[in-house]
């Protein structure tokens, strides 16, 4: 067959990985390399023909070789190098492989994930013209003044300092017009050279510098057990301290040493909320040192201007929520890996790849060869196990506050004796404990955070008559929607699904009976309107505020919103889990639980363990300055272990409990699972597709290998699609991966539109 290209010659052979959700190709595309991109490396983007139609995709090249065993003559040349120039470095490459072969996802889509939006359309991308002395002058030339002057300056400057742009150099000579540099380039007296860069604009970051006068004994002891392994490769600790006790300035005074050793520290840390008091600190901390802050609350050219100073090893500590640990770090500079909070829920990715971030921050680490810290004051318990059970990581152990602090009082209430204490017919979302504390809080001079996570005004709409018994739920997903009051409708609000966002008017009456409908349950909102009847000197958005999705647009919104926190401006901040965690604000005396119940009794084994992380993250918001603390904890169910000892600040307690309960039911981390959605809009083509999977993936299991399924999944419907789910349950990773790839192989599993492959999920949702 003769060749498709027949006029060019291949240098050598590139495996691309197609920016397209191919999964046929886990090592990628093959395309010859023509012989004007001879110097193509591995890492970098182009642009490659795809499919019948050539269309051109974008692409990163994982590998490349002199040979192929393919057949020349039908292998497709790369069309060219991709405008940004962007390349990815190898340990990167390595990390995709490991992502796609263990998250069963495509290689084209991981290594699109790692490269921000921002960098492959090149925003904020300036070129500048650059000037330096060139040729001497002969002693022979006489030059004019102003010629003479630019010379001059730029041989004052010292050798650092240049090149320097020609703008700059213009306003050090004291020129006006470029006329002068024009005619000195023209004579070659000056060197000319175009380099690109990236401009972003930036506000003010606040900065925190404060250094504690000494350590404790027990700070002191960790960092020193830790400094003697950044040397010695790869090692993994758990760092578990109560809230308050001090863990930054554990994961600072490291950051220092592995500076001056002339590696890059990379941070990881939950959300974006917990970026800018980290940053803070961080960057008044290394005032001399260049902080990369990496998240997606950034705007495109401050994202793309971080990663290219990442890229060209100019960042010393890199800082971000779960996508910075794709950090371009040049290879062989991380020397350690920090993540803050391992245990949060917004680690792990919820659309493909569905990678955790934590669990992909311990394989780069090995990879890189260096330690990786796991902290928090509520670990998960799989780090938990790794670390008191399977030996796995070093635990290290700081079980009281800093010097000065005391853990806060918390005090647990029942919320149906809280509302049978009022002697009205209303609904009361605080009860006589949490409004009082308020009130003394409020006349003492005191902040108080409030924690609902539930946005929205009610989360029922039904019909009064109960032998009617009709609940409003959303036409395209099986969840009932939740009412939103809004001041800029005539009708006073509107009706929002939580999942597929759709939104509608607030019917008058019940479709059935023809009942006027009412509203019942609790949000942010029905909580905020109570506040302001109960306490009018709170006003709303000056000395009240309330922090979830509806309220805050975008990170800028949120950081404003913590900076008058921070400074007093705001008395008291109601919010949902955005609140929970992480923040540091020395004015909190009093945290109320509105309820601790919302996500104790949904239909996922780890609904305890989240319940206990959220009432023990919150609570330890207070108390953290020369004030004590006291936190609130209205429940319906006040002896349930999670709530009980989550007020007693008794984990190790909570850990063995539950670890006792996942250990006789084989699940997590005693078993690994993963789960696997099979959507479709037609009922019955959903649950055949499922039953086909499980019984191909039961031909395919061992003994080591448990099959579950196919079942409806608790949200049985979303967007007018039906999903079923298959659960695969086995003793341990390579046994589970073992299955997982020889069903891809097989074709069984697909990962697309149509299925969504969640391995090691972190909701059964």
């Amino acid at each position: 067959m003769p060749s498709l290209f027949p006029s060019q010659t291949a240098l050598g052979y590139a495996k691309v990985a197609v920016e397209r959700g191919v999964d046929r190709y886990p090592d990628g595309l093959t395309y010859a390399i023509p012989p004007e991109l001879a110097d193509l490396r591995s890492g970098e983007r182009v642009m490659v023909p795809l499919g019948r139609g050539d269309t051109t995709a974008g692409g990163c090249i994982i590998s490349i070789s002199r040979e192929t065993d393919l057949d020349p003559d039908r292998i497709k040349f790369i069309r060219g190098r991709d405008a940004s120039s962007a390349k990815l470095p190898g340990d990167l490459i390595e990390l995709a492989r490991w992502i796609s072969n263990y998250y069963c996802a495509p290689i084209g889509m991981t290594l699109a994930a790692m490269l921000p939006a921002a960098v492959k359309r090149n925003i904020g991308a300036v070129t500048k013209t650059m000037l330096d002395l060139g040729n001497p002058l002969p002693l022979e030339v006489k030059l004019p003044p102003k010629q003479r002057a630019v010379l001059e300056a730029l041989a004052s400057l010292p050798p650092e300092k240049r090149p320097i742009e020609l703008s700059a150099l213009r306003e050090l000579a004291g020129l006006k017009t470029n006329s002068p540099i024009r005619r000195l380039l023209d004579r070659k007296l000056l060197d000319q050279q175009q380099r690109s860069t990236v401009e972003a604009t930036w506000a003010q970051h606040a900065t925190d510098d404060f250094r504690p006068d000494s350590l404790t004994a027990k700070q002191q002891q960790i960092i020193d057990k830790i400094i003697s392994t950044l040397d010695k490769g790869f090692s993994s600790h758990l760092l578990y301290g109560v809230t308050g006790s001090g863990k930054t300035e554990i994961y600072i005074r490291l950051i220092e040493r592995v500076i001056q050793a002339g590696k890059t520290a990379l941070m990881l840390v939950p959300e974006i909320s917990l970026t800018p008091q980290t940053g803070g600190r961080l960057i008044g901390r290394f005032a001399d040192h260049r902080v990369a802050i990496l998240h997606s609350g950034l705007t495109s050219a401050q994202r793309h201007q971080q990663w290219a100073l990442v890229a060209n090893g100019g960042a010393h500590i890199i800082l971000g929520a779960r996508s910075a640990i794709f950090a371009p770090v040049p290879g062989g500079k991380i020397g350690l890996i920090i993540v803050d909070e391992e245990h949060d829920g917004s680690y792990k990715q919820d659309q493909a790849p569905r990678y955790h971030g934590r669990d992909v921050a311990i394989r780069r680490a090995q990879l890189a060869g260096c330690p990786i810290i796991l902290g928090s004051a509520t670990p998960s318990l799989e780090s938990w196990h790794n670390a008191t059970e399977n030996g796995k990581y070093a635990l290290h152990i700081l079980d009281e506050r800093a010097p000065g602090l005391r853990l806060p009082t918390v005090k647990v209430v029942d919320f149906a004796e809280q509302a049978r204490a009022h002697h009205d017919r209303k609904v009361h979302l605080l009860g006589p404990m949490l409004e009082g504390a308020i009130g003394r809080t409020l006349e003492t001079g005191g902040q108080i955070l409030l924690l609902l996570n539930r946005r929205g005004y009610a989360n029922y709409i039904a019909c009064p008559d109960q032998t009617c018994g009709w609940v409003m739920t959303c036409d395209h997903c099986d969840v009932t929607t939740v009412y939103h009051k809004s001041k800029r409708l005539a009708t006073g609000g509107f009706v929002q699904c939580h999942h597929c966002l759709t939104e509608q008017r607030l019917p008058s009456q019940c479709p059935d009976c023809a009942n006027k409908v009412t509203t019942f349950g609790l949000g942010t909102q029905r909580v905020e309107e109570e506040i302001t009847n109960k306490f009018p000197e709170l006003v709303t958005g000056q000395t009240m505020l309330r922090i979830d999705s509806d309220t805050m647009h975008g990170a800028k919104s949120f950081h404003d919103a913590l900076e008058r926190f921070g400074r007093g401006d705001i008395r008291l901040m109601l919010g949902t889990q955005m609140i929970a965690k992480g923040l540091d604000f020395p004015g909190v005396r009093l945290v109320g639980v509105i309820n601790a119940d919302t996500a104790l009794n949904l239909p996922d084994f780890r609904a305890a363990e989240r319940t206990f992380q959220l009432v023990s993250q919150v609570a330890g918001r207070c108390g953290r300055g020369d004030q004590p603390g006291l936190a609130i904890v209205q429940t319906f169910n006040p002896g349930v272990p999670a709530i009980r000892l989550a007020a007693a600040h008794a984990y190790t307690e909570f850990a063995e409990i539950e670890l006792s309960e996942r250990r006789q039911c084989n699940l997590p981390p005693y078993s690994r699972m993963a789960r696997i959605v099979v959507r479709d809009a037609e009922l019955m083509k959903c649950i055949a597709i499922g039953k086909r999977l499980a019984e191909g993936l039961r031909s395919l299991a061992d003994d080591s290998q448990r099959i579950r399924g196919p079942a409806p999944c608790p949200i049985a419907r979303l967007s007018d699609r039906h999903r079923q789910q298959v659960e695969i349950l086995a003793t341990n990773a390579s046994s589970l991966q073992s299955l997982l790839a020889s069903a891809r192989s097989a074709g069984m599993i697909q990962p697309g539109a149509s299925m969504a492959v969640d391995v090691d999920p972190t909701t059964m949702l």
